[in-house]
């Protein structure tokens, strides 16, 4: 992981510095749970604790099905532009997940309905193509602050 902006802790300033994070996370079951955590720390470390709880939901719902539907590794980029956060989850899965009414019953199958519900916008699409198809995908939400 490495940050383009240090942290900064001061509300009125933070809302004018842009900053970026990436974090490789592999094909692991453990990935979500680190996705949310990291998405946590980077936060509460630019004084966006308003944004906490929302953007760590939708993460680690995006990082489930990167891991649940993706054979190989997936990455995780934050990006701060003032008043706005995007997160965003590339995977190598191009097909891009239907939304679907959520079942009451089942254990699963509400993400892109959170990600509706919760995010100011979100979307997603497949990725360019290689030699022998597509390439992946890339989900992402925004989260307004200020």
């Amino acid at each position: 992981m490495y940050a383009v902006q240090p942290s900064c802790p001061d509300p009125a300033r933070r809302e004018a510095e842009p900053w970026e994070y990436y974090l490789q996370l592999p094909h692991d079951p453990r990935a979500p749970g680190i996705a949310r955590t990291t998405v946590r720390a980077i936060l509460v470390a630019h004084g966006l604790r308003e944004l906490v709880d929302t953007a760590a939901l939708l993460t680690s719902e995006l990082a489930t099905n990167a891991y649940r539907y993706a054979q190989g590794p997936a990455s995780l980029r934050l990006n701060w532009e003032p008043h706005r956060l995007r997160v965003a989850v590339r995977d190598n899965n191009p097909e891009l997940p239907a939304a679907l009414a959520p079942d009451p019953d089942a254990d699963g199958g509400r993400g892109l309905f959170l990600l509706d519900l919760f995010s100011d916008r979100c979307g997603g699409y497949a990725l360019g193509e290689e030699p022998f198809g597509l390439c992946g995908k890339l989900m992402w939400f925004e989260l307004a602050a200020g």
